[in-house]
């Protein structure tokens, strides 16, 4: 998985940093058994995903690989697995 770069992209991390926020938020409200505060972090949450997919679909995020690339990734795993 560490060799796949797999959402090491910056609408990743602002969507996860974002959600990581509203968690913290929606956490500490909880403890303090204030409703709407709770709610305010789970709305913080929700945004984290329409920021993270917003800029997904801007460029931001992982491209798409292309049908060339697929085939020769397949090649190159069963030509590994063929070795050992």
């Amino acid at each position: 998985m560490a060799g796949s770069a797999h959402g090491h992209t910056p609408a990743a991390w602002t969507g996860v940093i974002i959600s990581f926020i509203g968690f913290c938020i929606a956490g500490v409200f909880m403890v303090a058994a204030n409703i709407p505060g709770f709610w305010a972090g789970i709305g913080v949450i929700v945004l984290g995903g329409i920021v993270g997919g917003a800029m997904k679909v801007a460029g931001l995020g992982m491209p798409k690989e292309s049908e060339a690339v697929a085939t020769a990734r397949e090649s190159a795993t069963a030509a590994i697995r063929s070795r050992a």
